[in-house]
């Protein structure tokens, strides 16, 4: 009888933390910020000719000290030490411009609902999708809207060739 007790202390201590690992199996990396990226909201996407184009709101995007340090510049009688994510978005200029997205262009997503039941959403970090994967997502209603995430967008002669979603808590 001991040998079972000790069996099932086991498997729950290990079931428990695997459940608190991300399910991609890496812990979160900041994106690294290029000066060819730009990060913002995708308000819109439309097809226009031969390809989709994203109507963007861009924002800044800081993390870690950086976040801090905007955050206590911009609300420094918050009564808080700094961001509550670590993360701090400033969004001063809500004017929207339109940007096409490259047919190959890499989009790597961390969360969205993969089976149509957004109650089994979860996090596979830096998951690839194809473009015309990410359009469907981007025009599907959901309770997981996947508009409401900002995403990395690295520009190449004018055109948008990688597209990260960054998770927010």
């Amino acid at each position: 009888m001991k040998k079972y007790a000790i069996i099932a202390v086991v498997a729950i201590a290990c079931l428990t933390a695997f459940s608190f690992a991300p399910t991609g199996g890496r812990e979160y990396v900041p994106v690294e910020q290029t000066p060819d990226m730009e990060t913002g909201y995708i308000e819109n996407v439309h097809k226009k000719n031969d390809y989709y184009l994203l109507s963007i709101d861009q924002v800044d995007w800081y993390e870690g000290e950086a976040a801090v340090q905007k955050f206590l510049e911009r609300e420094a009688d918050s009564g808080l030490d700094g961001p509550p994510d670590d993360y701090y978005i400033i969004n001063d200029d809500e004017t929207l411009h339109d940007l096409p997205i490259a047919s190959d262009a890499e989009v790597l997503m961390q969360i969205y609902n993969r089976t149509g039941n957004v109650l089994e959403a979860d996090i596979v970090w830096n998951e690839p999708i194809s473009v015309d994967k990410f359009i469907e997502l981007l025009s599907t209603e959901d309770d997981l809207d996947i508009k409401g995430f900002p995403y990395h967008l690295t520009v190449k002669d004018g055109e948008i060739i990688r597209i990260v979603q960054q998770f927010v808590p």
